[in-house]
Protein backbone atom coordinates (compact mmCIF):
# COMPACT_ATOMS: atom_id res chain seq x y z
CA UNK A 1 0.00 0.00 0.00
CA UNK A 2 1.52 3.16 -1.28
CA UNK A 3 1.66 6.14 1.61
CA UNK A 4 -1.19 8.01 -0.29
CA UNK A 5 -3.25 5.28 -0.16
CA UNK A 6 -2.40 4.81 3.25
CA UNK A 7 -3.15 8.66 4.12
CA UNK A 8 -6.77 8.31 2.41
CA UNK A 9 -7.52 5.79 4.86
CA UNK A 10 -10.48 6.84 7.13
CA UNK A 11 -9.41 5.58 10.06
CA UNK A 12 -13.19 5.28 11.77
CA UNK A 13 -14.49 3.68 8.58
CA UNK A 14 -11.24 1.09 8.68
CA UNK A 15 -11.86 0.49 12.33
CA UNK A 16 -16.04 0.22 12.27
CA UNK A 17 -15.17 -2.27 8.99
CA UNK A 18 -12.81 -4.70 11.38
CA UNK A 19 -15.40 -4.72 14.01
CA UNK A 20 -18.14 -5.96 11.57
CA UNK A 21 -15.95 -8.51 10.28
CA UNK A 22 -14.60 -9.89 13.69
CA UNK A 23 -18.41 -10.28 14.65
CA UNK A 24 -19.10 -12.04 11.36
CA UNK A 25 -16.06 -14.13 12.13
CA UNK A 26 -17.13 -14.72 15.36
CA UNK A 27 -20.83 -15.60 13.77
CA UNK A 28 -19.10 -18.01 11.41
CA UNK A 29 -17.49 -20.07 13.87
CA UNK A 30 -20.63 -19.65 15.95
CA UNK A 31 -22.77 -21.21 13.41
CA UNK A 32 -20.70 -24.23 13.31
CA UNK A 33 -21.23 -24.62 17.06
CA UNK A 34 -24.53 -23.98 16.97
CA UNK A 35 -25.02 -26.74 14.52
CA UNK A 36 -23.10 -29.23 16.91
CA UNK A 37 -25.26 -28.24 19.72
CA UNK A 38 -28.27 -29.07 17.78
CA UNK A 39 -26.95 -31.96 17.03
CA UNK A 40 -26.13 -33.35 20.33
CA UNK A 41 -29.46 -32.14 21.91
CA UNK A 42 -27.40 -29.14 24.16
CA UNK A 43 -30.01 -26.72 23.35
CA UNK A 44 -33.10 -29.24 23.86
CA UNK A 45 -31.32 -30.32 27.14
CA UNK A 46 -31.15 -27.00 28.28
CA UNK A 47 -34.64 -25.58 27.01
CA UNK A 48 -36.86 -24.79 30.62
CA UNK A 49 -33.88 -26.52 32.51
CA UNK A 50 -33.00 -23.67 34.31
CA UNK A 51 -29.64 -22.91 35.35
CA UNK A 52 -27.18 -25.55 34.43
CA UNK A 53 -23.29 -26.14 34.93
CA UNK A 54 -21.13 -27.79 32.44
CA UNK A 55 -20.82 -30.85 34.39
CA UNK A 56 -24.40 -31.08 34.27
CA UNK A 57 -25.41 -30.62 31.32
CA UNK A 58 -22.77 -33.09 29.96
CA UNK A 59 -24.32 -35.58 31.66
CA UNK A 60 -27.85 -34.98 30.57
CA UNK A 61 -26.82 -35.54 27.22
CA UNK A 62 -24.12 -37.91 27.24
CA UNK A 63 -21.24 -35.37 26.50
CA UNK A 64 -17.94 -34.55 27.69
CA UNK A 65 -17.61 -31.68 30.30
CA UNK A 66 -14.28 -30.20 28.67
CA UNK A 67 -16.02 -29.82 25.13
CA UNK A 68 -19.68 -28.16 27.09
CA UNK A 69 -17.19 -25.87 29.28
CA UNK A 70 -15.88 -24.51 25.96
CA UNK A 71 -19.27 -24.72 23.86
CA UNK A 72 -21.18 -22.73 26.97
CA UNK A 73 -18.24 -20.17 26.90
CA UNK A 74 -19.25 -19.40 23.35
CA UNK A 75 -22.60 -19.17 23.81
CA UNK A 76 -22.64 -16.65 26.87
CA UNK A 77 -19.96 -15.12 24.81
CA UNK A 78 -22.82 -14.56 21.78
CA UNK A 79 -25.88 -14.18 23.74
CA UNK A 80 -27.25 -17.00 23.09
CA UNK A 81 -27.08 -18.32 26.97
CA UNK A 82 -27.03 -16.41 29.97
CA UNK A 83 -24.22 -16.53 32.68
CA UNK A 84 -24.19 -16.38 36.23
CA UNK A 85 -20.59 -15.85 37.44
CA UNK A 86 -20.81 -16.17 40.83
CA UNK A 87 -23.09 -19.58 40.45
CA UNK A 88 -20.99 -20.69 37.37
CA UNK A 89 -24.46 -21.72 35.63
CA UNK A 90 -25.40 -21.13 31.98
CA UNK A 91 -28.96 -20.58 31.30
CA UNK A 92 -31.36 -21.23 28.12
CA UNK A 93 -33.71 -18.06 27.85
CA UNK A 94 -37.37 -18.63 26.88
CA UNK A 95 -36.71 -16.84 24.18
CA UNK A 96 -33.45 -18.39 22.86
CA UNK A 97 -35.12 -21.74 23.47
CA UNK A 98 -38.16 -20.95 20.50
CA UNK A 99 -35.39 -20.15 18.10
CA UNK A 100 -32.79 -22.91 18.78
CA UNK A 101 -34.78 -25.54 20.93
CA UNK A 102 -38.06 -26.14 19.97
CA UNK A 103 -39.02 -27.22 16.31
CA UNK A 104 -42.45 -26.77 16.51
CA UNK A 105 -41.73 -23.14 17.32
CA UNK A 106 -42.00 -20.81 13.98
CA UNK A 107 -38.82 -18.90 14.40
CA UNK A 108 -36.90 -22.70 14.92
CA UNK A 109 -33.46 -21.61 12.39
CA UNK A 110 -30.80 -24.84 13.45
CA UNK A 111 -32.24 -26.36 9.80
CA UNK A 112 -30.72 -23.07 7.96
CA UNK A 113 -27.31 -24.20 9.68
CA UNK A 114 -27.54 -27.45 8.63
CA UNK A 115 -27.85 -25.81 4.79
CA UNK A 116 -24.75 -23.91 5.96
CA UNK A 117 -22.98 -27.13 6.78
CA UNK A 118 -23.79 -28.79 4.06
CA UNK A 119 -22.30 -25.83 2.08
CA UNK A 120 -19.02 -25.78 3.56
CA UNK A 121 -18.05 -29.24 2.66
CA UNK A 122 -19.46 -28.77 -0.81
CA UNK A 123 -16.99 -25.95 -0.84
CA UNK A 124 -15.19 -27.06 -4.03
CA UNK A 125 -17.84 -27.60 -6.16
CA UNK A 126 -18.85 -23.99 -5.60
CA UNK A 127 -15.07 -22.98 -6.42
CA UNK A 128 -14.79 -24.68 -9.31
CA UNK A 129 -18.52 -23.73 -10.38
CA UNK A 130 -17.28 -20.35 -10.53
CA UNK A 131 -14.25 -20.98 -12.20
CA UNK A 132 -16.03 -22.38 -14.88
CA UNK A 133 -20.16 -21.34 -15.03
CA UNK A 134 -21.25 -24.90 -14.62
CA UNK A 135 -24.08 -25.57 -12.33
CA UNK A 136 -23.98 -27.75 -9.50
CA UNK A 137 -27.18 -29.96 -9.50
CA UNK A 138 -29.66 -30.78 -5.97
CA UNK A 139 -28.68 -34.40 -6.00
CA UNK A 140 -24.90 -33.42 -6.18
CA UNK A 141 -24.81 -31.48 -2.77
CA UNK A 142 -23.72 -32.55 0.82
CA UNK A 143 -26.70 -34.88 1.69
CA UNK A 144 -27.72 -32.20 5.19
CA UNK A 145 -29.15 -29.98 2.36
CA UNK A 146 -31.72 -32.09 2.15
CA UNK A 147 -32.79 -32.56 5.75
CA UNK A 148 -31.94 -28.78 6.60
CA UNK A 149 -33.94 -27.14 3.79
CA UNK A 150 -36.93 -29.60 5.83
CA UNK A 151 -36.12 -28.08 9.03
CA UNK A 152 -35.96 -24.64 8.43
CA UNK A 153 -38.90 -24.37 6.09
CA UNK A 154 -41.36 -27.09 8.09
CA UNK A 155 -41.80 -24.77 11.15
CA UNK A 156 -42.55 -21.74 8.62
CA UNK A 157 -45.06 -23.87 7.12
CA UNK A 158 -46.54 -24.88 9.83
CA UNK A 159 -47.18 -21.70 11.42
CA UNK A 160 -48.65 -19.54 8.20
CA UNK A 161 -49.54 -21.92 5.60
CA UNK A 162 -52.83 -23.15 6.77
CA UNK A 163 -53.53 -20.38 8.77
CA UNK A 164 -52.50 -17.62 6.63
CA UNK A 165 -51.57 -18.24 2.92
CA UNK A 166 -54.25 -20.51 2.09
CA UNK A 167 -56.86 -18.39 3.84
CA UNK A 168 -55.15 -15.11 1.62
CA UNK A 169 -56.19 -17.19 -1.62
CA UNK A 170 -59.63 -16.44 -3.13
CA UNK A 171 -61.72 -19.36 -2.44
CA UNK A 172 -59.27 -21.61 -2.26
CA UNK A 173 -59.97 -23.07 1.29
CA UNK A 174 -64.02 -23.45 0.79
CA UNK A 175 -62.79 -26.45 -2.15
CA UNK A 176 -60.27 -27.91 0.46
CA UNK A 177 -62.89 -28.27 2.93
CA UNK A 178 -65.25 -29.71 0.29
CA UNK A 179 -62.83 -31.81 -1.23
CA UNK A 180 -59.89 -30.99 -3.77
CA UNK A 181 -56.93 -32.27 -6.26
CA UNK A 182 -53.62 -30.07 -5.18
CA UNK A 183 -50.16 -31.21 -6.29
CA UNK A 184 -47.22 -29.97 -4.59
CA UNK A 185 -44.31 -29.09 -7.11
CA UNK A 186 -40.73 -29.46 -5.45
CA UNK A 187 -42.11 -31.15 -2.48
CA UNK A 188 -38.76 -31.79 -1.44
CA UNK A 189 -39.41 -34.33 2.03
CA UNK A 190 -42.81 -33.77 1.94
CA UNK A 191 -43.87 -31.28 4.68
CA UNK A 192 -45.77 -29.33 3.18
CA UNK A 193 -48.06 -31.59 1.80
CA UNK A 194 -47.97 -33.27 4.67
CA UNK A 195 -49.63 -30.54 6.58
CA UNK A 196 -52.31 -29.92 3.82
CA UNK A 197 -53.56 -32.85 3.95
CA UNK A 198 -53.64 -33.22 7.73
CA UNK A 199 -55.48 -29.73 7.25
CA UNK A 200 -58.06 -30.83 4.69
CA UNK A 201 -59.29 -34.40 5.08
CA UNK A 202 -61.30 -34.30 2.16
CA UNK A 203 -58.69 -33.17 -0.30
CA UNK A 204 -56.04 -35.55 -2.19
CA UNK A 205 -52.77 -34.59 -2.71
CA UNK A 206 -49.64 -35.46 -4.96
CA UNK A 207 -46.29 -34.06 -4.04
CA UNK A 208 -43.94 -34.17 -6.88
CA UNK A 209 -39.93 -33.69 -6.98
CA UNK A 210 -37.39 -34.36 -9.38
CA UNK A 211 -34.78 -35.39 -6.41
CA UNK A 212 -35.84 -39.81 -6.13
CA UNK A 213 -34.30 -39.54 -2.43
CA UNK A 214 -36.71 -36.75 -0.95
CA UNK A 215 -39.86 -38.65 -2.68
CA UNK A 216 -38.97 -41.83 -0.77
CA UNK A 217 -38.04 -39.86 2.53
CA UNK A 218 -41.78 -38.02 2.02
CA UNK A 219 -43.45 -40.91 1.22
CA UNK A 220 -42.67 -42.48 4.53
CA UNK A 221 -43.28 -39.62 6.26
CA UNK A 222 -46.65 -39.38 5.10
CA UNK A 223 -47.09 -43.07 6.54
CA UNK A 224 -45.75 -41.65 10.17
CA UNK A 225 -48.35 -38.64 9.85
CA UNK A 226 -51.04 -40.68 8.66
CA UNK A 227 -52.16 -39.99 5.54
CA UNK A 228 -50.59 -41.43 2.82
CA UNK A 229 -54.29 -42.72 1.45
CA UNK A 230 -54.91 -39.18 0.15
CA UNK A 231 -51.10 -38.68 -0.47
CA UNK A 232 -49.20 -40.03 -3.01
CA UNK A 233 -44.99 -38.96 -4.23
CA UNK A 234 -43.70 -39.19 -7.41
CA UNK A 235 -40.75 -38.70 -9.11
CA UNK A 236 -41.22 -35.87 -11.43
CA UNK A 237 -39.92 -32.46 -12.27
CA UNK A 238 -42.05 -29.70 -12.53
CA UNK A 239 -42.38 -29.52 -16.16
CA UNK A 240 -43.75 -32.87 -16.17
CA UNK A 241 -45.32 -33.64 -13.12
CA UNK A 242 -48.84 -35.90 -13.94
CA UNK A 243 -51.91 -35.56 -13.60
CA UNK A 244 -54.76 -32.28 -14.60
CA UNK A 245 -57.90 -30.40 -13.34
CA UNK A 246 -55.95 -29.71 -10.19
CA UNK A 247 -57.76 -27.04 -8.04
CA UNK A 248 -54.36 -26.10 -6.39
CA UNK A 249 -51.01 -26.57 -7.48
CA UNK A 250 -48.38 -25.23 -4.98
CA UNK A 251 -44.66 -24.46 -5.07
CA UNK A 252 -43.00 -23.46 -2.07
CA UNK A 253 -39.39 -22.16 -2.17
CA UNK A 254 -38.74 -23.77 -5.54
CA UNK A 255 -39.22 -22.00 -8.72
CA UNK A 256 -36.01 -19.91 -8.46
CA UNK A 257 -34.04 -23.16 -8.39
CA UNK A 258 -35.63 -24.40 -11.45
CA UNK A 259 -33.54 -24.04 -14.88
CA UNK A 260 -36.69 -23.19 -17.05
CA UNK A 261 -39.25 -21.23 -14.43
CA UNK A 262 -41.43 -20.35 -17.25
CA UNK A 263 -41.90 -23.80 -18.91
CA UNK A 264 -42.30 -25.03 -14.90
CA UNK A 265 -44.99 -22.67 -14.80
CA UNK A 266 -46.91 -23.01 -17.59
CA UNK A 267 -46.77 -26.77 -16.58
CA UNK A 268 -48.65 -25.79 -14.00
CA UNK A 269 -51.35 -23.56 -15.60
CA UNK A 270 -52.10 -26.43 -18.10
CA UNK A 271 -52.49 -28.66 -15.17
CA UNK A 272 -54.73 -26.68 -13.24
CA UNK A 273 -58.51 -26.72 -13.54
CA UNK A 274 -60.29 -23.75 -15.77
CA UNK A 275 -60.86 -22.46 -11.97
CA UNK A 276 -57.93 -23.50 -10.65
CA UNK A 277 -54.96 -21.34 -7.92
CA UNK A 278 -51.83 -21.26 -8.29
CA UNK A 279 -50.11 -21.22 -5.02
CA UNK A 280 -46.30 -19.13 -5.26
CA UNK A 281 -43.97 -18.94 -2.50
CA UNK A 282 -40.66 -17.64 -2.82
CA UNK A 283 -37.92 -15.98 -0.44
CA UNK A 284 -38.26 -12.28 0.66
CA UNK A 285 -36.95 -10.25 -1.96
CA UNK A 286 -37.64 -6.60 -3.11
CA UNK A 287 -37.50 -6.01 -6.98
CA UNK A 288 -33.76 -4.75 -7.23
CA UNK A 289 -30.35 -4.99 -5.45
CA UNK A 290 -30.87 -1.59 -3.14
CA UNK A 291 -34.20 -3.24 -1.53
CA UNK A 292 -32.73 -6.54 -0.48
CA UNK A 293 -29.69 -5.03 1.18
CA UNK A 294 -30.59 -5.74 4.91
CA UNK A 295 -30.01 -9.24 6.94
CA UNK A 296 -32.82 -11.02 5.22
CA UNK A 297 -30.99 -10.73 2.07
CA UNK A 298 -27.43 -11.24 3.05
CA UNK A 299 -28.96 -14.74 3.75
CA UNK A 300 -30.84 -15.07 0.56
CA UNK A 301 -27.89 -13.66 -1.52
CA UNK A 302 -25.46 -16.16 0.06
CA UNK A 303 -27.62 -18.85 -0.10
CA UNK A 304 -28.97 -18.46 -4.04
CA UNK A 305 -25.30 -18.35 -4.28
CA UNK A 306 -24.21 -21.63 -3.68
CA UNK A 307 -27.55 -23.71 -3.75
CA UNK A 308 -30.03 -21.89 -5.86
CA UNK A 309 -28.60 -20.50 -8.69
CA UNK A 310 -25.73 -23.39 -8.93
CA UNK A 311 -29.14 -25.35 -9.04
CA UNK A 312 -30.71 -23.56 -12.60
CA UNK A 313 -27.91 -23.14 -14.07
CA UNK A 314 -27.87 -27.23 -13.67
CA UNK A 315 -30.47 -28.12 -16.03
CA UNK A 316 -32.19 -26.74 -19.25
CA UNK A 317 -32.51 -23.56 -20.10
CA UNK A 318 -30.69 -22.56 -16.66
CA UNK A 319 -32.37 -18.88 -16.06
CA UNK A 320 -30.62 -18.78 -12.93
CA UNK A 321 -33.49 -16.83 -11.71
CA UNK A 322 -31.88 -16.83 -8.41
CA UNK A 323 -33.36 -16.43 -4.37
CA UNK A 324 -33.75 -12.67 -4.54
CA UNK A 325 -36.05 -12.52 -7.99
CA UNK A 326 -38.76 -9.60 -6.27
CA UNK A 327 -42.44 -9.59 -6.91
CA UNK A 328 -41.78 -7.66 -10.14
CA UNK A 329 -39.67 -10.42 -11.80
CA UNK A 330 -41.98 -13.40 -10.71
CA UNK A 331 -45.08 -12.17 -12.16
CA UNK A 332 -42.93 -11.61 -15.37
CA UNK A 333 -42.57 -15.45 -15.31
CA UNK A 334 -45.80 -16.19 -14.55
CA UNK A 335 -47.38 -13.98 -17.18
CA UNK A 336 -45.31 -15.19 -19.73
CA UNK A 337 -46.31 -18.90 -18.66
CA UNK A 338 -49.75 -17.78 -19.42
CA UNK A 339 -51.01 -16.75 -16.01
CA UNK A 340 -53.63 -13.46 -16.53
CA UNK A 341 -53.86 -13.21 -13.03
CA UNK A 342 -51.01 -12.30 -10.16
CA UNK A 343 -51.48 -10.70 -6.97
CA UNK A 344 -49.58 -10.98 -4.03
CA UNK A 345 -51.92 -12.13 -1.25
CA UNK A 346 -49.78 -12.02 1.27
CA UNK A 347 -46.10 -11.53 2.88
CA UNK A 348 -43.77 -12.96 5.87
CA UNK A 349 -40.40 -11.48 6.96
CA UNK A 350 -38.88 -14.52 5.08
CA UNK A 351 -41.41 -15.03 1.99
CA UNK A 352 -43.50 -13.48 -0.74
CA UNK A 353 -46.87 -15.53 -1.28
CA UNK A 354 -48.19 -14.93 -4.74
CA UNK A 355 -51.84 -15.98 -6.49
CA UNK A 356 -51.94 -16.55 -10.22
CA UNK A 357 -54.93 -17.86 -12.25
CA UNK A 358 -55.01 -18.52 -15.05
Amino acid sequence: MTTSETNSIDEAKLGAFVGQAVTDMGAAISGLLLYIGDRLGLYKAMAGAGPVTAAQLAARTGTAERYVREWLGNQAAGGYVSYDPVAGTFELPAEQAMVVANEDSPVFLPGAFEVIASCYTDHERFVEAFRTGAGVGWHEHDDRLFSGVHRFFRPGYAAHLVNSWLPALDGVVGKLRIGASVADVGCGLGASTIIMAQAFGRSTFLGADSHEGSVISARKAAEEAGVAQRTRFETASAKDFPGSGYDLVCMFDCLHDMGDPVGAARHARRALAPDGTLLLVEPMAGDSVEDNLNPVGRVYYGLSTVICTPGSLDQEVALGLGAQAGQQQLGEVLREAGFSRVRLATQTPFNLILEARP
